[in-house]
């Protein structure tokens, strides 16, 4: 097949849960025998001829991301019944790089690798009908928003962002249903999400292909590091309101319990754009945030216990995926394990409470061996239903499904 990606970012180097899933399956797809054109913003940092993206796609197209002022997503919310989501990533440059590739080359599959994106999704159905469009959702979006604005209610400080987060859901409801029922395939990363995107499909049609990762490629460390003993490491990129949420939660009622217990445990805060919120994070004895990192993987295999404290977000986690495959002990929430198989759930201790997530840090902080037993179980559960080689074979059979392949 003649398949065409558009991303909002170019999706090396694979250092966000996007980056990493659209990576994977563009790799799987090249494998696979597919010819495969790809189009992405991209600021210009990362020359796509000297990554593996030169490897994998035939064409690549990119294109510098708009600027959006905080003034113009206001007008956004206050003068339109428009979605911020789905205007943050609007270029008129963008869609005429899309609508000169569409009219210059033929195309059996055309696909959207989330929601920022799916706003050129009609462009297609103008101007090349016969392509099958394909809407990888990544999360249930217009449901983490409700999420979102559910904990940020619960302080006041927060009530401005609540308020937006409120405003959002039922736009956010109406694009992605919109989106939803325009496009001939729809993917989710979760049953979990798939249950809630297939409100807005007549026949239930969602289909489930997991994010996941190249597990071989966490066995080693190039370059490892040494953290100090007792060190608790959190990843993800720091400016996503979930993570920063889940380490103001973690840092102000949790990892105060674990230091009265253990004075001397430590927590590494490991990932880009750290929000201006967790700077004062900075000053505070035994806590770091690292800030871009070439690979968190050094820094999974060197931690004590891997720490996943979310309280809001959707779809497949892959800062979990990454930790079980670097045979990481993890301690995670409720809402962080969601979407992943159940099996795969009783390779990491799940608590939700602050007092219970302080109480099971200091138990693996002192069980070697358990920690142990659990980097060894998370391990070969993921490399047996989360590794690319187990999922590319299920979004190959989602495009049968329509008729492709």
């Amino acid at each position: 097949m003649r398949i065409l990606f558009v991303t909002a970012s170019l999706p090396y180097p694979p250092a966000s849960g996007g980056a990493i899933r659209t990576l994977g399956i563009i790799h799987g797809l090249h494998q696979a025998g597919h010819e495969l054109t790809l189009l992405s913003f991209s600021d210009g940092r990362t020359k796509p001829e000297e990554t593996p993206l030169a490897q994998y796609c035939h064409h690549i197209e990119t294109v510098s991301p708009p600027m959006r002022s905080k003034s113009q997503r206001l007008k956004t919310l206050l003068f339109t019944n428009q979605p911020d989501i789905a205007t943050r990533f609007y270029s008129l440059e963008f869609e005429q790089k899309l609508r000169d590739i569409l009219t210059t080359q033929t195309f059996d599959l055309v696909q959207f690798e989330a929601i920022e994106i799916a706003s050129y999704l009609p462009i297609v159905k103008e101007l090349q009908s016969s392509a099958k469009i394909v809407f990888d959702t990544f999360n249930a979006e217009y449901e983490l928003q409700r999420r979102i604005f559910e904990i940020d209610r619960q302080n006041i400080k927060r009530l401005p962002m609540a308020l937006y987060s409120y405003l959002q859901v039922g736009r956010i409801k109406k694009f992605e249903g919109d989106m939803c029922r325009l496009a001939d395939l729809v993917i989710a990363v979760s049953d979990e999400d798939a249950n809630l995107l297939n409100k807005f499909r007549e026949k239930n049609d969602v289909a489930v292909v997991p994010s996941g990762v190249f597990v071989d490629d966490y066995i080693t460390v190039d370059k490892p590091i040494e953290l100090p003993e007792n060190t608790l490491v959190f990843t993800g990129t720091m400016d996503y309101r979930p993570n920063v949420d889940a380490m103001l939660w973690f840092t102000e009622f949790i990892f105060p319990k674990v230091q009265k217990s253990i004075p001397e445990a430590h927590l590494y805060i490991v990932g880009n754009k750290p929000h201006a919120r967790l700077a004062y994070l900075n000053d505070i004895e035994n806590i770091d945030l690292t800030g871009w990192v070439d690979s968190t993987v050094p820094y999974l295999h060197a931690s004590t216990i891997y720490v996943a404290p979310l309280r809001m977000g959707s779809g497949t986690r892959l800062k979990l995926l990454e930790a079980m495959s670097s045979k990481c002990a993890i301690i995670a929430t409720t809402i962080a394990s969601d979407g992943l198989l159940e099996v795969v759930k009783s390779g990491m201790t799940i608590v939700d409470s602050p007092e219970d997530m302080a109480q099971s840090i200091i138990d693996l902080l002192q069980e070697k061996s358990k920690r142990q037993e659990l980097g060894e179980s998370a391990f070969e559960l993921i490399k047996q239903h989360y590794d690319w080689s187990a999922l590319i074979p299920r979004l190959l059979d989602a495009y049968k499904g329509i008729g492709l392949g």
